[in-house]
């Protein structure tokens, strides 16, 4: 099938599909004109790519995990399986950090409030 009708049963732009080769996570095979064709197990690949993104992973943590789905074995998994294992780590620490960002805001709304209110009863 060409980039079009990958497109339009995934759901993906032409634009990511494209982005996605380019990352190296898809791969087609080009008619003579050049035009992109693809094989019916890419919907899919497609399918898993995006759920990957949507989970907040990054092209290059996909392409690392790319193997545990192309040839499964007790190798490929465990080295899937840490890799998701370290991202979730990171994820924890975004989340502390943003945590952290979001009370030390709280406490400068407190402040500026307190401080305004102090500044009108004393007008």
């Amino acid at each position: 099938m060409r980039i079009g009708e990958l497109a339009a049963r995934t759901g993906a732009s032409v634009r990511s599909l494209r982005y996605y080769e380019e990352q190296g996570l898809l791969t087609s095979t080009r008619s003579a004109g050049g035009q992109r064709h693809f094989t019916e197990a890419d919907t899919e690949r497609v399918d898993f790519i995006q759920r990957l993104y949507a989970a907040g992973l990054s092209s290059r943590t996909i392409l690392e995990l790319m193997p545990c789905r192309d040839s499964p074995s007790d190798e490929t998994s465990d080295a899937a399986l840490e890799r998701m294992a370290k991202e979730r780590d990171l994820l924890s620490a975004h989340i502390e950090d943003l945590l952290n960002t979001r009370d030390a805001l709280d406490g400068l709304i407190v402040a500026a409030r307190t401080h305004r209110d102090a500044r009108r009863t004393a007008a």
